[in-house]
């Protein structure tokens, strides 16, 4: 989830650019480890509904923390804070669970890499809300991820790909999920903190996917002897990563998260072969090339759209 997420001000010079990028990374291995325990979570039959509720609880438990640490300048009785807020916590919470889903109907390395496509999306709308001038690079950058997909999928002979439709749908509705967590939280970013913003967010996750979850199932999870994990998935992959990729931003430039954000789907990837028993053809790892580089590229060249 590390790719072109949205930025914090800060300076990037010296230790503070070299620590920035190190937390970066960090981060973007904790996102890639939580595919790897949600896939393990629901090789085991949780639902990835359950398993992303539970991401995001524990998340909202550390955000809570940080928040309670920095209170200062959280902006929490601005009702545009709170608008753009909930709107981060509906894509977040679509995030979460689309990315299990894809997982639970393909592997974690497909899901991994279609996510990491979210900065697509984020091109795409800001062409059609005149935030960003489209050009000749961007267009063909976004072409060549379209085929990576392709490839990835396999949905151009679906009768030989083992990958459904399901998963690709809910890999790529998880980085447009993403895209709109990135709008979402660069208009809330001006009205209040960080942290402020991700209680919030987390809080409407936690409402949203407890409706959707089974019952019986959610409350079965702090007696069941996979507990250890879920609290792992949370602590992982919504608390400790957020907070540190937030930090890091402070003092990373653009061109080197973008860069750095690859160690996200890559880390996914390489648990779903060695630890889930996964493998991917050889057309399906020149899609996941074809993404990653592109991706990067885009990172590259310049500034990112919307860029806070």
């Amino acid at each position: 989830m590390a790719q072109r997420s949205p930025r914090t001000n800060g300076r990037t010079q010296g230790k503070p650019a070299s620590l920035g990028a190190l937390l970066v990374v960090l981060a973007a291995f904790c996102w890639g480890l939580s595919g790897g325990i949600g896939g393990i979570l629901i090789s085991e039959g949780w639902s990835p509904t359950v398993v992303s509720l539970y991401r995001g609880l524990i998340g909202l438990v550390c955000v809570l923390i940080w928040l309670a640490l920095r209170p200062a300048g959280s902006g929490m009785t601005s009702h545009r804070l709170w608008f753009w807020s909930v709107i981060a916590g509906i894509g977040v919470a679509g995030n979460f669970s689309f990315y299990f889903l894809s997982i639970a109907e393909g592997s974690v390395a497909v899901a991994a890499t279609l996510m990491y496509s979210a900065p697509v999306f984020v091109y795409l709308a800001s062409f059609a809300f005149g935030l960003e001038r489209p050009t000749l690079f961007k267009w063909a950058a976004i072409a060549t991820v379209m085929l990576g997909v392709i490839l990835l999928t396999g949905i151009h002979d679906v009768g030989a790909s083992d990958i459904t439709l399901v998963a690709a749908g809910a890999g790529l509705l998880s980085g447009l999920s993403y895209a709109a967590f990135i709008f979402a939280f660069k208009y809330a970013a001006p009205h209040g903190s960080p942290q402020a913003i991700l209680v919030i967010a987390f809080a409407v996750l936690v409402g949203i996917l407890a409706s959707m979850s089974d019952a019986q199932q959610a409350a079965s999870v702090p007696g069941a002897p996979s507990w250890p994990l879920f609290i792992v998935l949370g602590v992982v992959g919504a608390g400790l990563s957020f907070i540190l990729y937030i930090v890091g931003l402070r003092h990373t430039a653009p061109a080197v998260a973008s860069i750095v954000a690859m160690v996200e789907p890559v880390t996914a990837s390489l648990f779903g072969v060695v630890v889930l028993d996964e493998s991917l053809a050889a057309l399906q790892i020149l899609g996941m090339g074809l993404i990653l580089l592109t991706v990067t590229a885009l990172g590259l060249q310049g500034r990112e759209p919307n860029e806070m």
